[in-house]
């Protein structure tokens, strides 16, 4: 059948005004290549806390990030105060002293420790009985000064109460100490003191030690 031209002219018209919002939503970007030739490699950091992470010094090495502890009293002095010697010497540096009051120190758990090869072979963990002899030794460099009066040649640890063992602590770990005297009897030669010792700020051994003084 014949179809006249003015009758294809209107339909060619209608489909030449419709909307394509067919082409119109489907229409995309062309693709674009991507080269990783030119681009540059990210470094990708690894942080030990959410605050270390939000820390602007982020380019700083992680190696010089962190201060030493600071030295109140060195090996050479606490050796003149002490008469433990190795390897019965359980303090390293003492970090804060307050005459006659307290003193927080350090003992810097090494693999080299000679309790380590029998406590224990397959799992080195520092005896918990050491720890509170670790402490008790900060307690004596608090003890044996001229604020308090004790004597080095008339000094014992005489006893201990309420001690908790809050976790181990393992070759590696830096335990910090802080004793404090909370009762002094000088006429009968007693002291009593309080303990703490940590790994990370976190507890891990506490307790109350009683010290028996001399004047020589």
């Amino acid at each position: 059948m014949a179809v006249s031209a003015s009758f294809a002219n209107s339909i060619l018209s209608i489909k030449t005004h419709r909307p394509n919002a067919l082409s119109t939503s489907l229409s995309l970007p062309k693709p674009t290549s991507v080269s990783t030739r030119n681009q540059k490699s990210t470094r990708f950091t690894t942080f030990c806390s959410l605050e270390a992470a939000k820390d602007p010094k982020l380019d700083v090495p992680i190696e010089q990030r962190y201060e030493a502890f600071p030295t109140v009293m060195d090996i050479n002095q606490i050796r003149d105060i002490l008469p433990h010697r190795f390897p019965f010497l359980l303090v390293d540096r003492v970090i804060e002293y307050n005459a006659g009051v307290s003193a927080v120190a350090i003992k810097n758990v090494t693999i080299n420790d000679n309790f380590f090869p029998g406590h224990f072979p397959e799992r080195p963990i520092m005896p918990g009985v050491l720890m509170v002899e670790a402490m008790a030794q900060v307690g004596g460099l608090v003890m044996l000064q001229p604020e308090v009066g004790g004597s080095r040649e008339n000094f014992f640890f005489a006893g201990i109460d309420k001690v908790r063992f809050r976790r181990p602590v393992i070759a590696g770990d830096t335990l910090v100490m802080r004793m404090t005297l909370t009762k002094l009897q000088k006429r009968f030669g007693i002291a009593k003191m309080e303990g703490k010792a940590y790994v990370g700020g976190e507890v891990v051994c506490e307790g109350e030690f009683l010290m028996a003084t001399g004047t020589g």
